[in-house]
């Protein structure tokens, strides 16, 4: 587990070592081209493949997808059935994919909610690649930021219930559904919209935002390149000012001209 960044400073980089994306879009590109909703659905799943791929490549250790909030049982039935059947051809078809690639495939969410069959293939995509380590793939699925920490909060209370009288961000990390990886450094919201939606809104504290009008059919590697140059850009205080930054590397300055 590591460490948060309101309380420790996180090691960062060039490359974001964790990007989290709300795919945000796919029906309005299926409206623009006079298609259902569902034909946007299927051509954003591409874009996810697509954009795995790419991270796996630019060295991004961790990707977090928003697939489905808890908010989006509010579609229209018809809407919310085909979703979960794309996700049941989705684990069918590309987890061993993923495997063959080094990729570890993860789930957080309430998965109370869905068929078993689609827990089944879930728990067995996560079993199967639980050793890989170039990339986390982490999908999340009717989850919410909210749930999310209520949830942790209730599980730590559970198994400790001595902290009722007071606990510490230490003592309820480890139960929060992203625990295994560290806060996401950079965050993309495609389709044109600015808010985070209920998205690890624990995590998110000192992430760097990025938004698009680029609908999510249509973000690609170009678009993933245009976000990691946003976020090269950015300067990470996690509180501190600009000359404690700059001070390391003038240190450095003066060691090496004596």
């Amino acid at each position: 587990m590591d460490k948060s960044s309101t309380i420790d400073i996180p090691v960062t980089g060039q490359v974001p070592r964790h990007v989290a994306v709300i795919m945000d879009g796919n029906g309005r590109w299926a409206k623009q081209r006079f298609l259902p909703r569902i034909a946007g659905h299927k051509r954003g799943a591409e874009a996810v493949r697509n954009i795995v791929r790419a991270c796996g490549e630019r060295g991004v250790e961790y990707l977090t997808l928003f697939a489905f909030s808890s908010e989006n049982w509010r579609r229209p039935a018809d809407e919310v059935s085909f979703l979960m059947q794309l996700f049941v051809i989705a684990l069918q078809q590309e987890v061993s994919k993923l495997h063959e690639n080094g990729v570890r495939f993860k789930v957080i969410g309430d998965l109370s909610r869905f068929e078993s069959e689609l827990v089944r293939l879930i728990h067995d995509a996560e079993h199967l690649t639980r050793d890989n380590r170039r990339l986390t793939l982490t999908v999340a699925a009717n989850y919410g930021g909210r749930w999310d920490i209520l949830q942790a909060a209730n599980r730590m209370l559970r198994e400790k219930p001595e902290l009722a009288a007071g606990f510490s961000e230490t003592d309820l990390m480890p139960y929060l559904s992203l625990n295994y990886a560290p806060e996401p450094d950079l965050f993309i919201r495609t389709g044109g919209e600015q808010r985070i939606s209920n998205f690890v809104l624990w995590q998110l504290a000192y992430t760097e935002l990025y938004f698009t009008d680029l609908l999510w059919p249509d973000f690609d590697t170009s678009a993933l390149d245009r976000a990691i140059a946003s976020y090269q850009q950015r300067e990470r205080r996690f509180g501190r000012t600009s000359e404690q930054l700059a001070q390391p590397a003038l240190n450095i300055t003066r060691r090496l001209t004596g």
